[in-house]
């Protein structure tokens, strides 16, 4: 019987814990627990001193092995390199396949160098046209230094500033939008606006905002998540929803007719509600996902109830992302005290979120 398709880790930032993270898990066997091959973009060479660092710094008991798999990345078949040099049905003995993807210079534990941010940019761009041509199953993004790709003039591809992860997936995606969504265990929280001041949340709460928002949702609930009926959970912009419109009219004018719209397709979703009782016991144990209209409304509840198991999923894209929720940590690179936790948390997502989902089809 043919096996699962792989989940590609990239490991992001050379110079912050990515690296130690995915040996931390290597070492303790704990990436053989999704019945999948595990493939990882890192610099093979920056991969193995960090092996040899962290058993020095008494982090890693057991050293993990793996295949490295050199490619020309830049080659038009190189996604047919991979097939051609990697058994996708197996990591066999080794703890993981390794896509070297090589700096420009050596790299120091917990110093940031610029000329290496380029091979961060490249760890997205193998990772976007792998899931995109249906290679690996899902990807699973470690932690970057933004301000690194930054200062490096790293463009998205409409030659703006890098923004991010979810910007650089969106656009070489052609989405017009995404929708950012934490979960763990308690609970699934998707956002209509993310980074944003709070006085300028209001603005930004539109209908078509809010219908498009509530769209993605369903359509990944039912193909990435395998629900054919999501029940989901709206938080009111304003306190008490609005109370009739005296503490605000956002819900009478536009939250609430765009999800009477859906009401009325027949989705299970709930009118505007006041956010300090729908994050209740009662509410959640009928609730898929919940929307919420700002970062600080549903993310603070969320994250008190599992902050080291929250995950981050990029939600609208055609491939599974998850994400661990955490940054670079610079000063516990090669050093210890980093903790594995998030991304074996986004291994476990994108790991049951692939073997539901129906967008890479039953052998994803």
């Amino acid at each position: 019987m043919q096996k699962k398709l792989p989940l590609l880790i990239t490991t992001g930032e050379p110079a912050g814990i990515g690296m130690d993270i995915v040996l931390m898990l290597a070492a303790e066997g704990k990436l053989q627990d999704f019945a999948r091959p595990i493939w990882i973009t890192a610099d093979s060479e920056a991969m193995q001193t960090r092996v040899s660092v962290l058993v020095k710094a008494g982090v890693l008991k057991t050293c993990p092995t793996w295949k490295t798999v050199d490619l020309d990345i830049a080659a038009d078949n190189f996604i047919e390199q991979i097939s051609q040099q990697t058994d996708t049905n197996a990591n066999n003995d080794n703890a993981f396949i390794l896509l070297n993807t090589p700096c420009v210079e050596p790299v120091v534990c917990g110093q940031i160098n610029t000329r290496n941010s380029a091979m961060v940019a490249k760890q997205l761009d193998i990772a976007h046209k792998l899931a995109i041509n249906k290679t690996v199953a899902a990807i699973v993004t470690g932690p970057l230094q933004k301000s690194a790709l930054i200062d490096a003039d790293i463009k998205l591809l409409d030659g703006t500033m890098f923004s991010g992860h979810t910007e650089f997936f969106m656009q070489q995606s052609g989405c017009e939008k995404v929708v950012m969504m934490l979960a763990n265990q308690a609970m699934k929280v998707a956002l209509v606006t993310t980074h944003l001041a709070l006085k300028d949340v209001p603005a930004a709460i539109t209908a078509d905002n809010v219908r498009q928002t509530v769209q993605i949702v369903i359509d990944d609930m039912h193909e990435k998540f395998g629900l054919s009926q999501p029940r989901i959970l709206v938080c009111g912009l304003n306190p008490h929803a609005g109370e009739g419109g005296h503490l605000g009219t956002e819900e009478i004018e536009i939250i609430n007719p765009v999800l009477q719209e859906f009401i009325n397709a027949g989705v299970d979703i709930s009118e505007a509600m006041p956010a300090d009782t729908l994050f209740t016991p009662r509410h959640l144990a009928n609730c898929d996902a919940v929307i919420a209209m700002y970062h600080d409304q549903g993310l603070p509840v969320l994250k008190s109830h599992g902050f080291g198991d929250t995950v981050n999923l990029t939600l609208g894209l055609p491939y599974i992302r998850t994400s661990v929720d955490h940054g670079t940590a610079l000063d516990l690179a090669g050093r210890g005290g980093a903790s594995a936790t998030s991304l074996y948390q986004a291994l476990l997502m994108a790991n049951e979120m692939a073997d539901k989902s129906l967008v890479n089809g039953p052998l994803a």
